[in-house]
């Protein structure tokens, strides 16, 4: 069992995760703030890493993934990060970023290193399902990585069935179809959205992202499921001096 399916077991509600990028602010800031995070109370972490042309994140990701890209981030270096991982860290950490890096690295080859340094899954927005199921399933199998669906108002309940018995963690639930960095507008549609996949009494745990700001935003995100992903949020705090004295109480702010 790996550690994002213990967290689940022994915990199944209000759960925080939080997002940042690798090699932002500096470059090797990557292991100092998870375990500031991990100190402050967060659940689980998602580190991204940067990739020049994202699909999904907005200017605040952008601006991040840029500046750690200038720093001199890459797949590897970050690798390199992430072997002291475990000597510091103990809560489940994934990592998020774009199925292009990923291809040229070498999918298997990918597994296999994430695995090896400690992390517990991957989540690959532009990752076509039918491709991880057909060719890269058994890669993640065989290194016990859990590879993170995402599920938007427009995916139909059909596929949202689908993602649930390829899944074995959680489902990203996206509070919109747009770029993260937004508000979380909870309008009578998207409540509809939350209760109808609620509903659906799925067999992996949920937790919502994109427009999770404030303590507002995380307990009405958690009213539907099981947690929470804050990310541009965080990520505005790494940009202004003394970042790390400042997470404790980010982290008060938010649960």
């Amino acid at each position: 069992m790996n550690r994002l399916n213990q967290l689940f077991n022994e915990k199944n509600n209000n759960l925080l995760s939080i997002y940042y990028t690798a090699g932002y602010p500096t470059l090797n800031a990557t292991l100092d703030i998870a375990e500031a995070l991990e100190k402050a109370g967060a659940d689980f972490l998602e580190v991204g890493f940067p990739y020049s042309d994202p699909v999904a994140d907005g200017p605040t990701i952008q601006h991040s993934s840029q500046q750690a890209l200038d720093n001199g981030m890459t797949l590897n270096l970050l690798f390199e990060q992430l072997a002291d991982l475990r000597k510091r860290i103990t809560i489940p950490i994934l990592l998020m970023g774009y199925v292009n890096p990923i291809v040229q690295y070498g999918v298997e080859r990918f597994c296999k290193k994430a695995a090896g340094v400690g992390v517990d899954g991957v989540i690959v927005p532009d990752l076509p399902m039918y491709e991880y199921e057909s060719m890269y399933a058994l890669f993640f199998k065989d290194n016990n990585l859990s590879n993170i669906f995402l599920v938007t108002p427009q995916t139909s309940p059909e596929r949202i069935r689908k993602i649930d018995a390829l899944s074995n963690s959680f489902i990203y639930l996206l509070s919109s179809s747009s770029i993260t960095g937004g508000s979380l507008n909870v309008s009578a549609n998207i409540e509809e959205y939350y209760q109808r996949v609620k509903d659906m009494q799925l067999n992996n745990p949920t937790i919502i992202g994109f427009g999770i700001t404030d303590k507002a935003s995380f307990s009405k995100a958690c009213e539907y499921a099981n947690g929470a992903i804050v990310g541009s949020k965080f990520v505005k705090l790494l940009g202004e001096e003394n970042y790390l004295e400042k997470i404790p109480k980010f982290i008060q702010s938010i649960r």
